[in-house]
């Protein structure tokens, strides 16, 4: 499997703020990662680092051997980096369609296979962003993410205050991207046990460094080990 992510000791943060601390983890093609922590520590940071949403102050980025740390955010969309921020960032004052069709790059994933994958939205591709649930809106967000067509998507709690039909339905869609059409993802969640389920590797962050690194089954089967890191059970 060839390397897709590579992450070199990384530091950064906001402004003069340092988050992250000489972070390093690596993801192959088609791989997906879950990216676990107690709140706070640098999860969603790492996300927005990664999409350039943050200031960098060390180390190095590269997606499929390419400085990835050197562009802008809207030159890392174009290299294939689809972002999911954990607030939507939906376009509220357009319609679902307008949403998808408003970023959409040539790609195998386009408005239609979104509606096949979401038919909610289909049934309210009219409508505006504001006129969507909470559910909804999440769902347009990935769909959003898609239709740009990347090579590697980026998921920050994407459960986040979802009711448990809208968390199975979210959750079934995730797994077809991911490993039915073999989508690199990168997801922090604050449910492990759902996300270990649906991942190859787990990484767990703590005061911005990396203090735990393992396949997801084994640390899905180890739930004194998840109790010790992140303060949950089996």
């Amino acid at each position: 499997m060839s390397e897709l992510l590579r992450i070199e000791k990384l530091s950064a943060g906001y402004g003069e703020a340092v988050v992250l601390h000489d972070v390093s983890l690596h993801l192959g093609e088609g791989q997906t990662l879950a990216l676990l922590g107690r709140n706070g520590t640098g999860k969603t940071t790492l996300i927005n680092t990664l999409a350039g949403a943050t200031r960098q102050h060390g180390g190095s980025i590269a997606l499929s051997g390419a400085a990835l740390h050197k562009l802008s955010p809207h030159q890392r969309a174009a290299a294939g980096i689809g972002w999911v921020p954990q607030e939507r960032n939906i376009f509220k004052s357009l319609t679902v369609h307008e949403n998808l069709t408003a970023v959409e790059r040539p790609g195998r994933w386009n408005p239609q296979r979104v509606y096949e994958m979401f038919p909610r939205l289909a049934e309210r591709k009219r409508n505006l962003g504001t006129q969507l649930s909470g559910g909804e809106q999440q769902m347009l967000a990935v769909g959003r993410a898609l239709v740009v067509n990347p090579r590697l998507l980026l998921l920050d709690e994407p459960l986040e205050g979802l009711a448990p039909i809208l968390v199975e339905e979210l959750l079934r869609a995730i797994r077809r991207i991911t490993q039915d059409e073999g989508l690199a993802a990168i997801i922090v969640e604050q449910h492990p046990q759902a996300i270990l389920a649906i991942s190859d590797e787990a990484v767990v962050l703590d005061h911005g460094t990396v203090v735990h690194a393992d396949r997801a089954a084994t640390l899905r089967a180890q739930p004194e080990v998840l109790e010790r890191l992140l303060g949950v059970s089996r």
